[in-house]
């Protein structure tokens, strides 16, 4: 009985071991992994040009139907809460995952430029196409983002934040 006690406990030692070995080269894998997440550049790193310059001229000239509103503005505010706020942050200034959409570059965009990058997404960066939302939304949204050039470009004092 001694001998069959002994064999036992050497195949649960055994097993507790690969167990640990396994464990401890998982945890090796998903360190290196992570640590190799945080040195990649990150998806956003791109400019706002290059981007820009792969829209259409005819889509560069749409106007947006929304301009100067401020209900539309407000609603785009809302939509932008809800869809874009994970990766372009709080009021759009940027996070490790999406750029500053208060970048001049950005800001100095057309109606029509925001609609078709919008509606196309840059896939290849991470960004997802959003041509799902009904049209109004996504002007919603332009509306919204120029209301910011608006915030941006006016004196200190008239800012109502």
């Amino acid at each position: 009985m001694k001998g069959k006690s002994a064999y036992l406990c050497s195949r649960a030692l055994t097993a507790v071991l690969r167990t640990a070995i396994a464990a401890g080269a998982l945890f090796s894998c998903w360190t290196a992994a992570a640590q190799m997440d945080a040195a990649a550049p990150q998806p956003h790193g791109w400019s706002a040009a290059a981007v820009q310059a792969r829209v259409p001229q005819s889509a560069r000239l749409r106007k947006n139907p929304f301009e100067g509103n401020e209900r539309e503005a407000t609603a785009g505010e809302k939509l932008f809460e809800e869809h874009c706020t994970e990766c372009h942050g709080q009021k759009a200034a940027g996070t490790r995952y999406g750029p500053s959409l208060l970048q001049e570059e950005v800001q100095q965009a057309s109606p029509g430029t925001l609609f078709w990058i919008l509606s196309n997404g840059v896939v290849r960066r991470g960004m997802p196409v959003w041509s799902k939302l009904p049209e109004p939304q996504r002007w919603q949204l332009v509306t919204f983002l120029q209301s910011l050039r608006a915030h941006s470009t006016k004196p200190a004092m008239e800012r109502h934040d």
